[in-house]
């Protein structure tokens, strides 16, 4: 397996310099007892090559480092499949046959790894890597913390921006992993929500502004000699921050998520979480300066993907193609399957249905 190293740092690069990389990520559990981890994938600078891979058992994989395909080798324990882009290696989302599910997410400004140091190759990981690597030895979030305990993650280029990770498993426990200060932190994360920096504590208390945020309608009520009314529904929702920036988006989301009605099976609450994802698509051309040469992208959410972690399923839609897609790891022998990748898209054009009029 190849990697292509320059086309990756050129991405990752221009990620750090631009505020296009928006990822936003909800967590909702049915009454059936599944947990669905769902999120966007931002990015409005270029069409990105985006695909799904598919691993199998007892697949040999090695982590690039600043100077080459040289980092940690490691053997896949579970097959799994993975969202990834640019190039197959870097998995961006992803589930395994265990269950467990793995994101990365921008996290600019905040978090600092440990230098690159060639003398400890073995152990060193692309950040951009630790979702294949998790994917393919962990089956729940204690292992995650214990199989990372012992890996050095760099970056590959230090102008490039650092990430944070959320890991989601069957039970509905969900963990964030944030490495500041050259330490690895992990926090619990019931609420199931998380964007981009600041980090996971600063957003959680931050919800402490909002707590006057109410779904449906307030009363009418009056105010000194007028009699204030209503102008439409959801008027308990005034004040809800509607931009595009992390803290924003978090709050957005949390509001979003907390309000939906539980559904009563795992797929309900699939389709649900697309709906409540449609609130952060981004158009193009909101994030950047009017006058700006834009790429041609019909939204800078590129694709918006769903986890079942009970069943082992995932669900992905594209910019392209807004119907929902699914790949079912149940019916993949991993024992079997050959290591391969695939577009998201076959073509860059949305379907539409025609309907014949009698």
């Amino acid at each position: 397996m190849k990697l292509k190293l320059p086309a990756l740092m050129a991405g990752i690069c221009i990620a750090a310099q631009v505020p296009s990389y928006a990822c936003t990520g909800i967590t909702l559990k049915s009454a059936d007892g599944a947990t669905i981890a769902a999120r966007t994938i931002e990015w409005a600078e270029s069409i990105m090559n985006s695909l799904y891979v598919v691993v199998p058992r007892n697949c040999s994989l090695q982590s690039l480092t600043p100077t080459g395909q040289n980092g940690i080798k490691f053997t896949s324990k579970y097959g799994f499949v993975g969202l990834a882009v640019e190039q197959k290696e870097y998995m961006v989302e992803g589930i395994n046959e265990m269950g467990l599910s793995a994101g990365l997410f921008y996290f600019p400004n905040y978090g600092k790894y440990v230098p690159y140091d060639p003398v400890q190759n073995e152990k060193s990981l692309a950040d951009f890597q630790l979702v294949e690597y998790v994917l393919s030895q962990c089956a729940s979030v204690d292992q995650v913390k214990e199989v990372l305990a012992g890996v050095r993650v760099v970056n590959l280029d230090p102008r490039s921006s650092t990430v944070h990770w959320r890991f989601t498993e069957p039970s509905g426990r969900q963990i964030v992993l944030e490495i500041v200060d050259e330490q690895m932190h992990f926090y619990e994360n019931p609420l199931g929500v998380l964007t981009n920096s600041p980090g996971l504590q600063w957003h959680l208390t931050n919800l402490n502004n909002y707590i006057n945020l109410e779904p449906g309608t307030v009363a009418q009520h009056p105010f000194g000699p007028l009699q204030m009314n209503n102008l439409g529904h959801g008027s308990g929702m005034l004040g809800l921050p509607g931009d595009f920036t992390p803290p924003s988006r978090f709050v957005r989301a949390a509001f979003f998520q907390v309000t939906a009605p539980q559904q009563p099976t795992a797929k309900r609450s699939v389709t649900q979480a697309f709906h409540i994802l449609n609130n952060f698509d981004i158009p193009s051309g909101s994030e950047e300066q009017l006058g700006k040469t834009l790429a041609d992208l019909p939204s800078a959410t590129q694709f918006t993907v769903a986890s079942d972690t009970q069943n082992r399923m995932l669900y992905y839609r594209t910019m392209y193609n807004s119907n929902i897609r699914c790949i079912d790891l149940k019916s993949i022998d991993f024992n079997k399957v050959a290591y391969h990748a695939e577009p998201l898209d076959k073509t860059h054009d949305q379907p539409v249905e025609m309907l014949t009029i009698k």
